[in-house]
């Protein structure tokens, strides 16, 4: 007897989203005294229901508003001053004005709540050059508007004679060190000629020791590196000078000391508000040397080594960096192509958290030096006072943002340079003046001018940047330096001044007006770049790997923040929903959201996030959807089995058919052979 058994498998298909990651509301701080008042500014958002019209006077309806707000958070809240139509300030009692904004900011109706705090006075640094130099000689002294580049730049539109020795590239430090004159736990190095250690404003804890990589020219031979050694902790600057009889075997020009390292450390870390010399960018942010250059310049492998070690990546032979910097500055370029090597060494820095800034290059106008035009580094270019391209600076599409280099106005011989940029200095000829005594300053005729002096400013200001909110990526201390610059000016140059164009091999290019794709984003603006990263830092992160068409996508906040700040509330808008007709169908003011796409194509989301301090800020993510698959093609009957328990096919049923048949012939046969053999005589079984 057969048997034919046809059998179903059943395969069940679960599908689970992992946990993604979410920013925690943090917990609401502690009260305030009881006697504390608040004061905050609130603004509805447009749709408000707190906002309907009424024929009360303004101030009834601000006075019914601040009411309302009061009666949802539990706290009685009196109306201010008011700003707008749907913006005034509210007055709380017994919780801090940061306290109450938190509170306020977590109403879905309110578009903003901030503390309503006090200005003061910016503090003016007390260096004796900060305001003006010495008065100017016939040699010496000056110059009149003392650190100009670091000062408040003048409104739009207004004379900078109306704000005294203010430029419209001045880059407003004064108003950046208002929120933070530097941190600590925030390395500068800067890989140059080395320092003075015994200049009077470069001393203290904020220098750190650093290290000397200028290696030997051919074995034994120390020529470049003028201090009868090779690589070592010292990176004290003996002197790049560089004799008639050197000259020529060594490949350069006869040259005094420039004492490089000394000026373009002292701009980003140099003893300020000390009551004498000058101001430096960073103030209280530490500074760490580099030697990577001496006698006609350094070579690439001991720039790339400083590098490396400046991040704190191990050099072999080397001892590891125990203060890894947070960034690098180097004033030093080639009209040499970006090198793989450059490449390397910067990639790695940057992997490692450090910010690379580099100049421009100084031969007039031709294409960006390099390491400065190598992918990863902050390419600086020099402006001059009034804002437009001073005549000694290259550019190129490289180029992330432009600083002061300094100008001098009156070219005449031996005329006082009119905006030097000022800075530590020595004064020895060759070899350096020891202590004291040798500690100098640049002034109108020791006049330090370049794009290694624009390129410490930014380097400077990311190093607050950096004091503010450490958890920064170099990339993203690149876009806020670029989204905060101030536009560049078109006019107050030299008479006939024209339109900066883009940089040919071997073309000079004096002063120009600067573009966009001639010297980067604007003018660098020290204290919009500060304020910028002074709060949360809204961030999205996608949590489902493989966004598709009818399933839904979860994102979440990847915000960061700095010590001491919680999130007060986040905000998630679908800015277009291009092709997919996406749409949230979470709740919208929580730390993560669900997006549902219909369609393949791609959304752009928006998450607005606010912190307990009231500051504000908005991100922006394009998610690619994709269409879900096919569903197989059914298998031909004939000759995969079904696995689905119908009903069967004609040609299933031919089949079945025909073995029946056979069967039943077969059964015939055997029971006519069987009849056959039982009637023959003799047959026994």
């Amino acid at each position: 007897m057969r048997r034919v058994l046809i059998c179903a498998a059943v395969v069940a298909v679960t599908w689970a989203a992992p946990p993604g990651m979410r920013t925690p509301l943090a917990q609401t701080p502690a009260a305030a005294a009881p006697n504390t008042v608040a004061r905050v500014i609130v603004k509805f958002r447009t749709n408000s229901a707190l906002l309907r019209k009424q024929t009360l006077s303004i101030t009834s309806q601000q006075t019914q508003q601040a009411a309302a707000l009061g009666q949802r958070i539990g706290i009685a809240l009196e109306a201010g001053r008011g700003l707008s139509d749907r913006s005034h300030v509210v007055i709380g009692r017994g919780l801090s004005s940061k306290q109450l904004a938190a509170r306020l900011a977590a109403e879905s109706d309110v578009e903003y709540a901030v503390a309503d705090e006090r200005k003061h006075i910016v503090a003016v640094p007390n260096d004796s050059l900060y305001a003006s130099g010495p008065a100017v000689t016939a040699t010496n002294g000056g110059p009149a508007v003392g650190q100009w580049y670091l000062k408040p730049p003048p409104p739009a539109g207004s004379a900078s004679a109306a704000w005294g020795s203010t430029a419209p590239a001045a880059i407003n430090a004064e108003q950046a060190w208002d929120i933070t004159t530097g941190s600590a736990s925030v390395v500068v190095a800067v890989l140059d000629t080395g320092i003075r250690f015994d200049h009077s404003d470069l001393q203290g804890g904020n220098v750190l020791p650093g290290y000397d990589m200028v290696s030997e020219d051919s074995a034994g031979v120390f020529t470049s590196a003028n201090d009868s050694d090779g690589r070592d902790a010292d990176a004290s600057d003996p002197g790049d000078f560089v004799t008639a009889a050197e000259a020529g075997p060594l490949g350069c020009s006869q040259t005094n000391s420039s004492w490089h390292g000394t000026q373009t450390l002292g701009l980003i870390g140099a003893a300020t508000n000390n009551g004498v010399g000058m101001a430096s960018v960073g103030r209280t942010v530490r500074v760490m040397p580099v030697r990577v250059l001496g006698k006609c310049g350094g070579y690439d492998s001991d720039i790339q080594a400083g590098i490396l070690w400046a991040a704190g990546i191990h050099v072999p032979n080397v001892p590891d960096n125990t203060t890894p910097a947070r960034v690098i500055n180097m004033s030093l370029g080639g009209d040499v192509a970006c090198t793989q090597g450059y490449i390397d060494a910067i990639g790695q820095a940057n992997a490692a958290g450090a910010v690379v800034v580099a100049s421009a290059g100084n031969s007039t106008g031709h294409p960006v030096s390099s390491p400065a035009s190598c992918p990863g580094a902050i390419a600086v270019a020099a402006l001059r006072h009034v804002g437009d391209k001073v005549g000694f600076s290259d550019i190129g599409p490289q180029i992330a943002i432009a600083a002061p280099g300094g100008n001098c106005v009156n070219t005449a011989a031996g005329a006082a340079c009119l905006y030097p940029i000022v800075t530590t200095t020595n004064k020895g000829t060759i070899n350096p003046v020891a202590g004291p005594p040798g500690a100098s300053y640049t002034d109108s005729f020791d006049a330090s001018l370049g794009t290694s002096f624009s390129a410490p400013l930014v380097a400077g200001t990311a190093a607050l940047m950096l004091s503010v909110n450490p958890s920064l990526t170099p990339a993203q201390v690149k876009a806020k330096l670029q989204a905060t610059a101030r536009p560049f000016p078109t006019t107050g140059g030299t008479a006939g001044t024209q339109t900066c164009v883009a940089p040919a091999a071997g073309v000079d290019q004096l002063e120009c007006y600067c573009t966009t794709s001639t010297c980067g984003a604007g003018m660098l603006d020290a204290h919009a770049a500060v304020l910028s990263v002074s709060g949360v830092q809204a961030s999205i992160a996608l949590q489902t790997t493989t966004p598709t068409a009818g399933q839904a996508v979860s994102l979440a906040s990847a915000s960061t923040l700095t010590a001491g700040q919680s999130i007060a509330s986040y905000d998630w808008t679908i800015l277009n929903a291009g092709t997919t007709g996406a749409t949230i169908t979470s709740a919208a003011n929580a730390d993560s959201v669900v997006v549902s796409p219909a369609a393949a194509g791609s959304f752009v989301i928006q998450l607005t996030t606010t912190d307990n301090n009231g500051f504000v800020s908005t991100t922006t993510l394009s998610v690619a959807v994709i269409a879900p698959p096919a569903p197989p093609a059914p298998a031909p009957s004939a000759v995969t089995p079904s696995g689905g328990g119908g009903a069967l096919g004609v040609g299933w049923l031919l089949l079945l058919l025909a073995a029946v048949l056979s069967l039943a012939l077969v059964s015939a046969r055997e029971r006519a052979a069987l009849s056959a053999a039982t009637a023959r005589p003799g047959r026994t079984d």
